[in-house]
């Protein structure tokens, strides 16, 4: 007889200790859109005391380009941030008038100088990111606002460090 009651006490036990188990666990962490967003590397930066990029845009979509080099400026004016303020005070665009290979690309030409060195990001999608509200982020329309800038480009950017010769 005293067999069954054995049998039945470690089944009692597991019973009476899952909801202890249960509600024991660790809080369950908040959504990554409320936690701030952990610190990123620079995608693009560059080493040296100046900077260069050449960025090639189909030639059909030089007025998206140039519409997003107009929200970039327009959200730098906005930003509160210093250290970014500071970063692109002397970064200046300019359109080549020739165009680029056989696909008569337009050819863009970014120059900063001085650069901020490997701390500062020149990649532009990332650097709107960070000049945008988090309300403008999530509007609909910024992802289709992103998709058509991206579709601009022809090719990756080119950089290129340059160093003064002295």
């Amino acid at each position: 007889m005293r067999r069954p009651f054995t049998t039945c006490a470690p089944m009692l036990l597991v019973v009476a200790l899952a909801p202890a188990a249960l509600f024991a666990q660790t809080p369950a962490t908040p959504p990554a859109a409320a936690q701030p967003p952990a610190p990123t590397e620079p995608k693009l930066f560059f080493s040296a005391p100046a900077g260069l990029l050449l960025i090639q845009i189909k030639p059909d979509s030089t007025a998206v380009f140039e519409e997003m080099l107009v929200k970039l400026r327009a959200g730098l004016e906005k930003s509160t941030d210093a250290a970014l303020k500071e970063q692109f005070a002397n970064f200046k665009v300019y359109k080549a008038t020739e165009p680029m290979g056989a696909e008569k690309n337009a050819l863009y030409v970014v120059v900063t100088d001085p650069t901020t060195g490997p701390k500062g990001e020149y990649e532009f999608f990332a650097t709107l990111q960070k000049v945008m509200t988090p309300d403008e982020l999530r509007a609909p329309e910024t992802q289709e606002m992103f998709k058509k800038f991206s579709t601009a480009f022809a090719a990756p950017y080119n950089k290129l460090n340059l160093t003064p010769i002295k």
